[in-house]
């Protein structure tokens, strides 16, 4: 497994020896002491995950994440948390943040390498996933949703049970949701919300990991079942 990575770390001889050896893992690495400069080497080149800590000076880890978060550039990127903080409260505030790996100082390198390579494998599988099929393939997933839609509603109007968990939403996220589940495909919501199928794709698979589907048609019932679309 290869990828660009980006690494945030205001501790030399740590972020010396994770570096070197996630490059000798076969990944291609960025270094950064502190989040202002790693803000600025994300605007240069777009890594496919970053790594940060937490406790930082001026900027900490929190604020970096929130900021990646707000930014439609990198709001699906991948960030994995390294923390001396290992407490239960503090992991759920990371993953509250929107951090999608959380790993404690200190810990194994062999560890943090299999997590990094998991997300990667995973945003690639739901990236494709994602991507728009030929034109046979749209059909069927139109298809498929309208089977969804009219099961549900001979159901007597659509069955909607509480979601397992909360699942907070972006605004665009909601509006990619809901354009979905109206039986579009990523071309047709990236003209519509004016943006590129690029995005839309991230986003759409934003939406397979928040709610744990796999597919379109999986999305689209999962949504309609519990109240998640207009």
């Amino acid at each position: 497994m290869s990828g660009q990575i980006l690494l945030v770390d205001d501790e030399p001889g740590l972020r010396q020896a994770v570096q070197a050896y996630l490059e000798d893992s076969g990944f291609t690495v960025q270094a950064a002491a502190n989040a202002n400069e790693g803000w600025s080497k994300l605007e240069q080149t777009m890594p496919d995950l970053v790594i940060s800590d937490i406790m930082m000076p001026q900027v900490d880890g929190y604020q970096f994440l929130q900021q990646l978060r707000e930014d439609p550039r990198f709001e699906t990127l991948p960030v994995v948390f390294l923390t001396a903080r290992g407490m239960t409260a503090d992991r759920i505030q990371g993953y509250q943040a929107g951090c999608d790996a959380y790993l404690p100082k200190p810990f194994d390198p062999e560890e943090l390498v299999a997590i990094v390579t998991t997300l990667l494998e995973r945003r690639t599988a739901l990236s494709k996933a994602a991507s728009d099929g030929d034109r046979s393939e749209i059909s069927e997933i139109r298809e498929q949703i309208a089977q969804i839609k009219a099961m549900l509603t001979q159901r007597g109007g659509v069955t909607q049970t509480p979601s397992p968990i909360k699942i907070d939403f972006t605004p665009r996220e909601q509006s990619v949701l809901d354009l979905v589940v109206e039986g579009l495909m990523n071309k047709e919501i990236a003209r519509r919300l004016e943006t590129s199928v690029r995005n839309v794709e991230k986003y759409v698979s934003r939406l397979f990991i928040k709610t744990g589907t796999n597919s379109r048609t999986e999305l689209v019932r999962y949504a309609l079942e519990h109240g998640l679309a207009k």
